[in-house]
This record gives structure tokens, C-alpha cells and sequence, in this order.
């Protein structure tokens, strides 16, 4: 017999370890998720608020800030330097004629990550958009704090089942379920299910 037949039809699960058990899966870690989302969520909310307030980012002059943003990423991918040409390209092409929109997109996209992080609601998912407007960010040029942003957002992402533990996440979770979960329970009530 192989391993390969004598596997066959066994569901294998290889158990977390101790540390990744802890933060990902144990509420007692939602304090240090706290921490950790109380810092980002105040560095997404207080950047969107100062774009929110701005009338180059919503306002009547909307798309200038993104726009001189933009410019200095194609200038440095120009130069040979931080920006891939892929990048510069997609930003000169879809984003630059596109700034009063993308404008708008990233002002109320950072208030929104921000809110959702402190508020711990829907953590993972405002976690997820976090990371990608710092992934974004990265690509343009931009170091900053970003690589540091993204790397707890990353996290975060990980460990969104008990991040929002100290959060709207511990009553909103259960409310909503999980796609995963509700297809489970779906076919655990129905008999002729198939599993």
C-alpha cells in the first residue's frame, strides 16, 4: 500500500503552532491587536482627514494633490530610480487622466481603513485595503513609514478573527458569519447536500 492509497479520502490537518495558535486564533491576543490597530487605524484616519479637509484632494481643485503625487513617481521612474517603468506607465496612462476620481478614492479610502481599524469592524477587510494602499503607495516611490504600515497590516489580515476582538468585530462576526462558514451550515441543514 502507498502512502498515496492510504491517504485517499483522509482529510490531513497539520495543527498550528503554539505562537501562530495564540495571536491568530486566542482572544486573549485581541489586546495586542489593539495596540497594533489603534496605531494604524490613527496613521490611515489622521492622513485621509488632512485629504478629506483639503480642497486639492476633494474639493474644488480635486485631483491637484494626486496629480503633483503622481508626477513625482513618474519623474523618479524617469530617472531610473524607485519606480518600476510598469508602474509609471500605469500611473501616467489610467491614473493621472483619471486624478479628481482616484482622489476621491484614496481621501475616503484612508478614512474609511482608518474608522474601520479603530472601530475594529470588519478589521481584515480594512486591514486588506490598507495594505494595498500602502503596496501602491511603495510602488510610486514612496518609503515613509509605508513598509511598516503594510507589514502590520499584513498581520492584521492574518489575524482578522480575533484582531477586532476588542472591537465591533466580536458582536459583527458572529452576526455576519463567513462565506465559508454559512455554505457549511447550509449543507448541514439540507440532507440531500453533498459534502
Amino acid at each position: 500500500m502507498t502512502i498515496k492509497d492510504e491517504l485517499k479520502g483522509k482529510n490531513i490537518i497539520v495543527p498550528d503552532n503554539p505562537v501562530s495558535n495564540f495571536f491568530f486564533n486566542n482572544t486573549r491576543s485581541g489586546l495586542i491587536w489593539l495596540v497594533i490597530r489603534l496605531y494604524l487605524g490613527y496613521q490611515w484616519l489622521n492622513a485621509g482627514w488632512h485629504k478629506v479637509t483639503s480642497e486639492k484632494w476633494v474639493g474644488s481643485e480635486a485631483g491637484a494633490g494626486l496629480s503633483g503625487f503622481l508626477n513625482g513617481a513618474i519623474a523618479k521612474a524617469n530617472e531610473g530610480k524607485d519606480v518600476t517603468d510598469w508602474y509609471a506607465s500605469f500611473l501616467q496612462d489610467f491614473v493621472l487622466p483619471n486624478a479628481k476620481v482616484f482622489s476621491y478614492f484614496v481621501a475616503f479610502g484612508e478614512v474609511c481603513v482608518g474608522l474601520g481599524l479603530i472601530l475594529g469592524l470588519l478589521t481584515g477587510v480594512a486591514a486588506f485595503f490598507g495594505a494595498f494602499m500602502n503596496a501602491a503607495f511603495l510602488f510610486a516611490g514612496t518609503l515613509s513609514t509605508n513598509p511598516l504600515l503594510f507589514i502590520l497590516a499584513t498581520w492584521l489580515v492574518l489575524g482578522w478573527k480575533v484582531a477586532g476582538w476588542y472591537g465591533l468585530d466580536r458582536w459583527a462576526l458572529p452576526l455576519l458569519g463567513t462565506p465559508w462558514g454559512k455554505k457549511k451550515q447550509d449543507q448541514q441543514g439540507d440532507p440531500s447536500a453533498t459534502v
